[in-house]
């Protein structure tokens, strides 16, 4: 049988701005380009893992989400659709818009981001029950969840998923403090260095603060720490020991999905059965190939793309 990625999250509607700045507050800035993108993190991992599913041996992918009743939320289906992302579990809220995210992207590709959650803050524990019931070898799924969803839908998953014997990755993102029981659940947490750093109280800065950060998700129960540091690749932290893993140099445009896209390529490579150095440098590669290309899910790469990285 087949693995799965089973992603639980958010979708949103991404209107991107493209200038040379990111405004100061109070400040408006001129001149820069408009798109219109699917996204959400939910929706960005779930499509990433998709595309990079598609290996000698695929993996399926299963998405669980709320989406408003609007022009937004039946693009959000198709789109899923197209990506062959399995949507039994994506719901269509009656009453809530779909979430829309603003974004603006600097000519360094950094960017600052607002959003709207709308139906993503209804998504409720049991629809989360249904799709986790419908999984029907535990052993060969993970669930990938980050926290743009309810926390306590959020807890609530993560814990049935340990319970039922799947893998639980978390991308905490964006940083919210959690429950020492939740993450004693976990099989991965993925922070970034703000993420980490909200998490622990530990800065940031390198290698020794990294593993000093990642010792304290250890001691609160998280076996396996994946520290993403941008253009540096990822420090992995595990009961192994610890290491930094490289990422490809590449010129970057836009990292606004580098993160979803790093955390699908990472759920991917779990479900294959690889191990977490392995599965680490593979999530490297397809995020460094994901900022070379402007938007959320239309910069994410497909699986020949990553594989024929030579790195």
């Amino acid at each position: 049988m087949s693995s799965v990625v089973c992603v639980i999250g958010s979708s949103n509607t991404d209107m991107v701005i493209k200038g040379d700045k990111l405004p100061a507050p109070g400040e408006t800035v001129l001149g820069g380009t408009f798109l219109m993108n699917p996204g959400g993190k939910g929706a960005n991992q779930a499509v990433a893992a998709a595309r990079l599913g598609a290996g000698s041996q695929p993996t399926r992918v299963s998405f669980v989400a709320n989406v408003g009743n609007d022009i937004f939320g039946r693009q959000a289906l198709q789109q899923f659709e197209r990506e062959g992302i399995q949507t039994d579990y994506v719901t269509t809220d009656a009453d809530e818009p779909s979430g829309v995210a603003l974004i603006g992207v600097d000519s360094r590709g950094e960017n600052c981001i607002m959003v709207a959650s709308g139906a993503n803050a209804r998504l409720g524990q049991a629809q989360v029950a249904q799709a986790l019931k419908a999984q029907t070898n535990p052993a060969a799924t993970v669930v990938l969840l980050q926290l743009e969803t309810p926390i306590p839908t959020v807890a609530y998953a993560i814990q049935q998923s340990y319970e039922r014997g799947m893998r639980v990755m978390l991308n905490p993102a964006p940083a919210q403090v959690l429950d020492s029981a939740v993450l004693a659940c976990l099989h991965v947490i993925t922070p970034n260095e703000s993420e980490a750093e909200w998490l622990t109280g530990v800065r940031v800065t390198d290698e020794a603060s990294a593993q000093q950060a990642a010792q304290r998700l250890h001691e609160a129960g998280v076996p396996n720490v994946v520290i993403t540091l941008g253009a540096r690749g990822a420090y992995l932290s595990t009961s192994d020991g610890a290491s930094l893993i490289a990422a490809p140099p590449v010129t970057a445009v836009d990292t606004t999905a580098a993160g979803d896209c790093f955390n699908g390529a990472l759920a991917v490579a779990i479900a294959e059965g690889h191990d977490l150095p392995k599965a680490v440098a593979f999530a490297c590669k397809a995020a460094s190939i994901s900022v070379t290309r402007m938007g959320a899910q239309a910069s994410l790469p497909h699986r020949h793309e990553v594989d024929a990285l030579p790195y």
